[in-house]
């Protein structure tokens, strides 16, 4: 077989190594060889002369001439070294230059076979005075050649090209990336919205693609592979287009039924969950016992979703709230007259205002006890052209109930897959587009934020098992709740200038690989750093653009350039009509 590298002594040889810890090495470069050792360019150190083995590293950091003081940053002497000091004096005699790399994988050529054992495994350290090469040109092509040959098969994902070798394609596999979340991190301008078309539009070419894009400001409408959903605003609460989405209010647990309506400070709060519970348990009951479903009453709780009267629990509330009891000689007041005056206020102001016109003013067959599988059916099954990936718009939906009904699609459909038959179950992925808006850390939730949070927490610690997957999209990671980047196996972080935001980032990498941390704030737009279970080699990759008509409308506009043209006639007037109806229709 032949060999993977082919080094010349002469051209590609860096330096031997001087130290060696757990997964970082430094090499003494002499100076003639130091034009090889460029930060963030990969380097082979020969583990064996037996076998072609080699451990694959990333320059970190050059120091020329190297002090006493630099070296003992590097060299932190173990405890026999303390008593005997030979450490960085000793190495300072004998180097020119300091190159120190991070070892981030492993390769060995077997003999005799036509296969070869590739590893982000660390098994072998290289020896002191071990040999070390840059691999450039063919040895380079060689390698990321070798990258997406494993990489490639049916379940691979073709991003786009490696940053050091743009003739190899860079492959995931796609596998290995949907199986245990996945996020896309970059500030605002670095490619992000594009990248998450491009990875939407290379999974809209398989047969059965199965995905919810959660796009919280229309930025996706315009992807023609995806089938378009809006949650409906005040101007469609007539219409009968299927692309219109109502989320009636039976489809709220009770603790987001207490978000939205009670006020936890309140001194009545305890009765008004009481009384409010229990009305809408005996509703529901009333719904159940009128559709004949006897063996579905035995197993009811009150967080079942099943259809009732919000009317009917409104009217007996105001009763219990204006009731007159019998007393000794005239009637008086009832034990709950007056308590729920504050409740009814906020019920009331909720169902008359039609921008919650999806949650009270949907069509009277989403009343019925078959709704939930039609409403079920529109979110996921595969109609019109079989177009697998949806897309819904939530950028009519008020703020303050956004997490909310985020939350709500999403533990709808985590639910579904859970009570699906196992052998029926068809793997489903979220797009959590914006998540920061709606994902926030614990500390920092209010209580609708919280609820939301729970239910993706859920998802993101269970939802391998159920075929759900989460696919986090975010422009502030440290915004983002910790308990779910970190159950996402797999991080595409586009260019991040905030520095918490690449700390954050860096949180999730282990200590060889934090020389990427470094580069985020470099990348160019569209241009990312993927690390996790789904590539052989943590790669800096420049992503493939979306085709033109699947371009998000997230474009950054070009102030100076619009500035110089001539100015565009705006209506005004229509402006200020959708600003009042809260609807661009």
């Amino acid at each position: 077989m032949a060999k993977l590298f082919d080094f010349n002594d002469e051209t590609d040889y860096v330096g031997k190594v001087v130290y060696v810890d757990t997964t970082k090495l430094s090499l003494d470069v002499k100076p003639k060889e130091l034009k090889l050792a460029r930060v963030g360019r990969l380097v082979a150190v020969k583990i064996s002369s037996v076998v072609e083995e080699w451990a694959i590293a990333i320059v970190e950091r050059v120091i020329k001439n190297p002090s006493t003081e630099q070296l003992k940053n590097i060299v932190q002497p173990n405890e026999e070294e303390e008593t005997n000091p030979v450490s960085a004096d000793s190495i300072l005699e004998r180097v020119s230059n300091i190159v120190t790399i991070a070892i981030v994988a492993t390769f060995k050529g077997k003999k005799g076979t036509e296969t070869n054992y590739f590893s982000r495994s660390i098994q072998e350290i290289p020896d002191i005075d071990a040999k070390s090469f840059s691999i450039e040109n063919e040895n380079l092509e060689n390698f990321m050649g070798l990258l997406s040959a494993k990489s490639k098969s049916d379940v691979s994902l073709d991003l786009g090209k490696y940053s050091l070798s743009e003739k190899a394609r860079a492959q995931l596999n796609g596998d290995k990336f949907f199986q245990r979340h996945a996020a896309i991190l970059g500030s605002t301008g670095s490619g992000k919205s594009w990248t998450v078309a491009s990875v939407l539009e290379k999974a809209a070419k398989l047969p059965t693609t199965k995905m919810i894009v959660f796009d919280l400001h229309g930025e996706y409408s315009t992807l023609n592979f995806a089938k378009q959903l809006r949650i409906a605003g005040p101007d469609d609460l007539e219409s009968k287009d299927e692309s219109i989405l109502f989320l009636p209010y039976w489809l709220l647990n009770t603790e987001e039924m207490q978000s939205m309506f009670i006020d936890s400070s309140e001194f009545t709060a305890h009765n008004q969950v009481t009384i409010f519970q229990k009305q809408v348990a005996e509703e529901k009951l009333k719904h159940l016992e009128t559709n004949g479903k006897k063996e579905i009453i035995s197993s009811f709780t009150i967080d079942s979703p099943v259809p009732y009267n919000l009317n009917s629990v409104i009217s007996e509330i105001k009763r219990l709230n204006e009731e007159m009891v019998p007393g000794k000689s005239t009637p008086k007041q009832g034990p709950y007259f007056s308590k729920f005056s504050r409740l009814l206020t906020r019920l009331d102001v909720k169902i008359t205002d039609k921008r919650y016109g999806f949650l009270f003013k949907h069509p009277a067959e989403l009343d019925s006890y078959d709704a939930l599988t039609k409403i079920i059916e529109q979110l996921i099954e595969f109609k019109d052209n079989n177009l697998g990936i949806k897309v819904i718009d939530f950028s009519e939906v008020p703020t303050d109930v956004l997490p909310i009904m985020i939350g709500l699609v999403a533990r709808i459909l985590y639910n579904i897959q859970f009570w699906t038959e196992k052998t029926e179950r068809h793997p489903l992925a979220l797009v959590c587009d914006e998540a920061h808006l709606y994902l926030p850390k614990k500390g920092e939730s209010n209580p609708n934020e919280k609820r939301a949070l729970e239910n993706f927490e859920k998802i993101a610690k269970e939802g391998r098992k159920y075929g759900v997957s989460l696919l986090v999209v975010s422009q502030r990671p440290s915004d983002v709740s910790e308990t779910i980047l970190s159950q996402c196996n797999n991080i595409m972080s586009l260019r991040l200038s905030n520095k918490q935001d690449q700390s954050t980032v860096k949180s999730f990498m282990s200590d060889n690989l934090t020389v990427f941390a470094d580069i985020l704030p470099t990348l160019d737009v569209g241009e990312t750093i993927v690390l996790g279970d789904a590539v052989l080699l943590p790669s800096r990759i420049m992503l493939d653009m979306p085709k033109e008509e699947n371009r998000p409308l997230s474009s950054t506009i070009d102030f100076w350039t619009e500035w110089n043209k001539e100015e565009k006639k705006t209506d005004y007037n229509k402006a200020v009509e959708n600003y009042r109806k809260q609807s661009r229709k």
